[in-house]
């Protein structure tokens, strides 16, 4: 019966893998639609969430099921909540690609992306997919010092994020309204990825550790 518990509960981990490679496609995609105006792979990864969602739902089931029949305690009621804590991070991030290829699909067959910003969103839209990679390595091999460089890869995408706001607000902004809004929201969409990719692998330190990447940072100091 403990080794049948003890599978579900390592189950846990295997599913959230699944999600990060999910979500991680589902981005690759929709960065490919905005930069190419490609309106079948904004409806793959439109099509594509209910996926990211039924995991989702699956672990939230699995983790209320195992709590009620096994009531853990220590480090497996770490490992529970912390699972049900990543698996709604990497739900949103789903949904933030989805937002992504919907600006895509909204501005077809146009491309949403002027020329001069091809290049910084491309490279937004690498950070974001490097990052959720990462949150799944972490996942897997509950890898401390990796799930900390997280914060470093979120500081280059807040400088691409800030750079983005420097070019819509210069002078030489010549692309109307419409335009900056669609790359004011892609930013936050991107910038937002991130975080969220932040707190699964911080959820990971958490469980490994029992505390807070800053407190573990602190102590090195």
């Amino acid at each position: 019966m403990r080794d049948a518990y003890h599978e579900e509960l390592d189950s846990l981990s295997d599913r959230l893998v699944e999600m990060t490679r999910l979500v991680r496609s589902a981005m690759a995609r929709a960065v490919t639609a905005l930069l190419d105006a490609d309106l079948r792979l904004s409806e793959e990864v439109i099509s594509g969430d209910e996926h990211i969602n039924r995991i989702d739902a699956e672990l939230e089931e699995t983790v209320f099921d195992l709590m009620a029949r096994q009531q853990p305690v220590a480090g497996d009621l770490r490992t529970v909540v912390t699972a049900l804590r990543m698996s709604g991070d990497l739900e949103r991030m789903g949904d933030l690609a989805v937002h992504i290829a919907k600006t895509a699909r909204r501005r077809h067959p146009e491309t949403a992306v002027p020329p001069e910003l091809q290049a910084t969103v491309l490279q937004m839209g690498q950070i974001a997919e490097r990052m959720v990679a990462k949150a799944g390595s972490v996942i897997a091999s509950k890898d401390v010092e990796l799930g900390l460089e997280l914060d470093a890869d979120d500081d280059a995408m807040d400088r691409l994020h800030r750079k983005l706001f420097d070019i819509l607000l210069s002078p030489k902004w010549k692309h109307g309204v419409e335009p900056a809004v669609d790359i004011t929201l892609a930013g936050r969409y991107f910038e937002r990825f991130a975080d969220h990719a932040v707190v699964v692998a911080e959820n990971v330190v958490y469980l490994v550790t029992g505390k807070r990447p800053e407190d573990i940072v602190d102590d090195l100091a």
